[in-house]
């Protein structure tokens, strides 16, 4: 089985922890301890009804509040995948933790409750969304009962939604009605939605096609450096990471960057043994011919695909905390296994979550989304996101408090 993560979004109220909580319940994913536990808490809270949202919302702050405010992750097992399912918040303050889950997943369920249809925080995850890199998203129309099942209902929400999400360059788009509550559309079809002809939820999870990624320049950022002290590895020396792209195999001529040492991979070792090849993804451990100098945050890749070494960065983040920032402001750049000091040199413009337009500003507050230049100390090996999600993407930390104060994507390199 292929494994698949889906992220769900959408404004507060919802029903995005319901609907995870259905699909679980439908398929039969819950221990039956939790659902014991999660009955309690309803009976608790003075509920009629077993509130399915509880086994999504895990903190005790979330079952206390009815909210989501962490991201809760689940596990789902279907016919042909296997699911971790990232539901991630909906208020406006928890943006950031939106993004962290939109920066995993391969697809998202955009949830939109069919009596207030798409929302400007709708708007806003669709925007992180694509921003991202999630190239597939569905319109779910959840509360169909509310609204009587009417047909004119949902296709009027999914106009509006494809319409936005085409704006947004989203190519792999769908829109499914539903009721997470009821269990319409979740896991089998709805016998009150017969003018519906499109596949219910589950089965579009289990059968959306999440291309490859786009050919990449093969990428090995360097975690660890392996040096056993026993006697009978007294030799060995190995560089432990994560494949982030391309694909590497015993032989390859490769070149270390930023020394730009050039020697060869001999070997590749995995969990279970020696490999013949390692792609994306795939956690590995190189030995190469020479003994040249490398430790981490050290990038390796082929020579005649290796990007160029820059110390400016267009790129567009999110800021996430409430403290405002401002163009020289002193930050720690994140990205794969390397972090380097830099300088927010300048703000281009923040865009309007609500009609996508570019404002000019000099100052960004809290879940703002903006282009920015940054300027580093020294240079760094990364690439255009649209390339490559790893090595595209970083984050940003205050230097005075290890706090992660903002999230982003490389949009180009600038200089050399």
């Amino acid at each position: 089985m292929d494994l698949l993560t889906f992220a769900t979004a959408g404004s507060v109220d919802d029903g995005k922890s319901t609907l995870i909580g259905r699909l679980l319940y439908d398929t039969k994913s819950i221990a039956e301890d939790q659902l014991d536990a999660v009955e309690r808490t309803s009976r608790r809270l003075g509920l009629d009804e077993t509130n399915l949202a509880l086994l999504a919302d895990g903190l005790r702050a979330e079952r206390e509040q009815g909210i989501t405010i962490d991201v809760a992750y689940r596990y789902l097992q279907g016919k042909r995948r296997k699911f971790i399912i990232a539901d991630s918040p909906g208020h406006i303050q928890y943006t950031r933790n939106m993004v962290c889950a939109a920066s995993l997943a391969d697809v998202a369920l955009v949830v939109v409750d069919a009596r207030h249809g798409v929302t400007e925080q709708t708007r806003r995850h669709a925007f992180l969304l694509s921003l991202f890199g999630v190239r597939h998203i569905a319109l779910v129309v959840n509360k169909m009962d509310i609204v009587g099942y009417a047909r004119q209902a949902f296709e009027d929400i999914r106009d509006e939604g494809t319409a936005m999400l085409t704006e947004l360059g989203v190519q792999g788009m769908a829109a499914i009605p539903i009721s997470a509550l009821r269990g319409d559309n979740m896991v089998a079809p709805s016998a009150h939605m017969p003018w519906y002809d499109g596949p219910v939820l589950f089965d579009h999870l289990e059968n959306v096609h999440v291309a490859d990624e786009p050919d990449s320049p093969a990428r090995f950022p360097v975690q660890y450096v392996l040096r056993p002290r026993s006697d009978e590895f007294h030799d060995y020396r190995g560089y432990a990471g994560q494949v982030a792209g391309g694909v590497f195999r015993p032989g390859d001529d490769v070149v270390v960057l930023p020394s730009r040492e050039y020697t060869k991979i001999v070997a590749i070792d995995g969990p279970t043994g020696p490999l013949t090849e390692a792609g994306v993804s795939r956690s590995v451990v190189f030995r190469f011919a020479d003994n040249v100098d490398i430790s981490r945050g050290d990038l390796v890749c082929h020579p005649d695909s290796a990007p160029a070494q820059v110390r400016e960065l267009d790129a567009t983040i999110c800021w996430m905390t409430r403290e405002p920032v401002r163009p020289g402001t002193r930050l720690l750049v994140k990205y794969a296994t390397q972090c380097v000091p830099a300088l927010l040199d300048q703000i281009d413009h923040r865009i309007d979550i609500r009609t996508f337009d570019h404002q000019a500003a000099d100052v960004l507050e809290l879940n703002d989304i903006a282009r920015v230049r940054l300027r580093t100390t020294e240079p760094v090996m990364c690439d255009a996101f649209h390339d490559n999600r790893t090595t595209g993407g970083f984050v940003l930390i205050d230097p005075a408090t290890d706090n992660t104060v903002a999230g982003g994507v490389v949009a180009t390199t600038v200089g050399s």
